[in-house]
Order: structure tokens, then C-alpha cells, then sequence
């Protein structure tokens, strides 16, 4: 349906039964809408229209009352169509959640903090794609003897990410060769991408003897696949303030989305898809493909840095939301964090 399809009357009035439901969570009736300011029609004129937008599906009517609710395709055509005629203010208490990291290299800090105040501010669930290891660079290796047979090699990436690795030998180690081995690495790998093949070709040096040539290969894994077993990470920040606010109202969507946490990969394939998307992505319901998920809806945007996207910040809550916070929240928060990582990835 375009928006050709509604009057300015119809706009305005699905409007505020959205507003007016998310707020009460109870169905929207005519005189209710009546006496709002900006329409200033009578309850006759706001009922016809009530069963005008019932028709094109954008309304439900409960046999239990006279009012509507939103369907699916009434909070997507909100949304998508009415939101941007209404637009909102972020809270500009977002950025207070990025210019406490110090130093401003450490992602995980930012992301965490980042989750947890979109979390906050909505009163839904924030959650917050972290960018794959692969995206950020070596900046520090350290090789480090345990034991006589047992070296660990520590990798610290430019996003403030640590990898450790610890490899044990069938004969005793020589010192001295665990401290020729950590300056060898960072000498040849520092600034090269994390996990990049090419870090086997920085690490293969012609003139070292034999015994150094078998120490590195040993050792070169712990940096080539690092992060292999967490490729992305997700932060998640409101589990308390959804649960204490929406658990009488939408009890079926909270509960839904608190399993949809536990099952972490296949939210990650959810927002792997708005990975891809260059402005704020939205999912209602049955756009899901999930049946456990008919009551939720999803408002991500991507971050990252010029011609390269990283990651996703998100919220994730109940259909019966306030999509014009949502969508004012998310995109600030991607763009204050795009902002906060250009000099990790400068």
C-alpha cells in the first residue's frame, strides 16, 4: 500500500492510536481520539475512520472493546511513513555513554557502556554487534614462558581485544628464545590486519636458523587464528528495565526475547542482514520469519568508518514501542560510535 492510499486525516489519526497505545498498552477509542489536539473532528468522523483503517489492515478492533490497536502493518506504516514527519531528538544523555571510555581505544568498554545506556533510555533491549576481529589489527604480541615446556603468546589488537594462547613443547624451552621470539613477532607483525593469511608470509624471515624457524611456526597460530571461535561478539544492555516495565503488558514478546538472548547465533544472523544496510533497518512481527517472534520488533543501523561498516547498535523489544525513540536512539548511537572508532581504525 502506498502512502497515497491514507488521507492527512487517516495519517494523523493512525498516529496518535499508535502513541496512545504504546503509551497505555490498552485499545484507542474514538472519543479518546476525539479530543486530541490536531485532529478536532467529531467521535462519528473518528470511528468512520477507525473502520476505514481497520479495512486497509493497519488497525485491529478486539472483540472485548470498542477501540483499535495497531496490526503489524499499522506500526510498519507508522514507522516507515509518519515517524519522519515527527522526527525526535536522540537523549542526549547517549553520548555521555562513549566519553567516559578511557583510553578511547577499548572497544569493549564502548560498546558495552553503549548497550546498557540504549538499554536504559528505551526501555527496551540494547544490543550491540562488536566488529569482527578480523577487521582490527595487531598492536602488541607477547610471548611468555609458564613453564620450562609451556609458552603463552598474548596478542592485544588495536581494538583492545586480548587473545591468549598457550602451546606446550616436548622439551624444555630456552629463554632466550621466548624473548627473541615476542621481539621478532612485534617487530613483524605489529599493524598487520588480525587473522590475515599474509601475517604467515610477515612471519617466514629466510635467515633464521632452524631451531628459530620450528619456535615461530609453533607459535605462529596463536596470532593467524585468533578469534576464531568469536568472530563477533554481542553486548546487551535493559534486560532488567524490559523485564520490570513489560512484563504484565507483553509478557509473550519478553519472553520470546529473553530466548532469543540465549540463542546468540541466530540473533547474530539477524543482525548480520543489517550489516548491509545503509540507513536504520527495521523488522515488525512476522518480518522476522520466526514465529516466537510475532510480538517483537528490531530498530538496528550500522557504524563503522568511510566506505567500511563494522558492526550494529540496535534495540530489540516488544511491537508496542516507541519507534520514533527507537529510531532517533539508534541512529545517534551508530553515528556517535562511528565517530568513537575512526581513530582505532584510522
Amino acid at each position: 500500500m502506498s502512502t497515497a492510499d491514507l488521507t492527512d486525516r487517516q495519517r494523523r489519526i493512525l498516529a496518535r492510536v499508535v502513541e496512545s497505545h504504546v503509551e497505555s498498552g490498552t485499545p484507542v477509542g474514538s472519543k479518546q481520539l476525539a479530543g486530541m489536539a490536531g485532529l478536532e473532528v467529531a467521535p462519528s468522523t473518528v470511528r468512520y475512520e477507525l473502520a476505514r483503517l481497520e479495512e486497509l489492515g493497519y488497525l485491529d478492533h478486539p472483540h472485548t472493546s470498542a477501540g483499535r490497536m495497531p496490526t503489524e502493518a499499522g506500526y510498519r506504516y507508522y514507522a516507515d511513513q509518519l515517524v519522519q514527519e515527527r522526527p525526535r531528538q536522540a537523549p542526549a544523555v547517549l553520548s555521555e555513554a562513549l566519553l567516559a571510555v578511557e583510553p578511547r581505544h577499548e572497544i569493549d568498554t564502548a560498546l558495552t557502556q553503549l548497550a546498557e545506556m540504549l538499554g536504559r533510555v528505551t526501555n527496551l533491549l540494547g544490543v550491540v554487534t562488536a566488529p569482527a576481529a578480523s577487521t582490527a589489527t595487531v598492536r602488541h604480541v607477547e610471548v611468555l614462558q609458564l613453564q620450562p615446556q609451556l609458552v603463552m603468546v598474548v596478542v592485544i589488537a588495536s581494538t583492545g581485544n586480548v587473545g591468549k594462547r598457550v602451546f606446550a613443547f616436548d622439551d624444555v624451552v630456552d629463554a632466550g628464545l621466548v624473548d627473541w621470539a615476542g621481539a621478532f613477532m612485534n617487530d613483524r607483525v605489529v599493524g598487520e590486519p588480525i587473522g590475515s593469511r599474509m601475517l604467515f608470509d610477515r612471519l617466514n624471515e629466510p635467515s633464521l636458523s632452524d631451531a628459530e624457524r620450528a619456535f615461530i611456526d609453533a607459535l605462529a597460530p596463536a596470532i593467524v587464528e585468533i578469534y576464531d571461535d568469536e568472530a563477533e561478539l554481542l553486548y546487551v544492555g535493559g534486560q532488567a528495565q524490559v523485564l520490570a516495565e513489560r512484563r504484565d503488558t507483553d509478557l509473550d514478546a519478553v519472553d520470546a526475547l529473553m530466548r532469543t538472548l540465549e540463542e546468540r547465533y541466530a540473533l547474530l544472523g539477524l543482525l548480520r542482514t543489517a550489516l548491509s544496510q545503509q540507513e536504520v533497518y527495521l523488522r515488525i512481527g512476522s518480518e522476522f520469519g520466526n514465529r516466537s517472534l510475532t510480538g517483537a520488533a528490531l530498530v538496528a543501523a550500522n557504524y563503522g568508518i568511510a566506505r567500511r561498516n563494522l558492526g550494529t547498535v540496535s534495540v530489540l523489544g516488544p511491537a508496542r514501542m516507541d519507534y520514533r525513540l527507537a529510531i532517533a536512539s539508534v541512529r545517534e548511537a551508530a553515528q556517535l560510535l562511528s565517530r568513537h572508532v575512526e581513530e582505532v581504525y584510522e
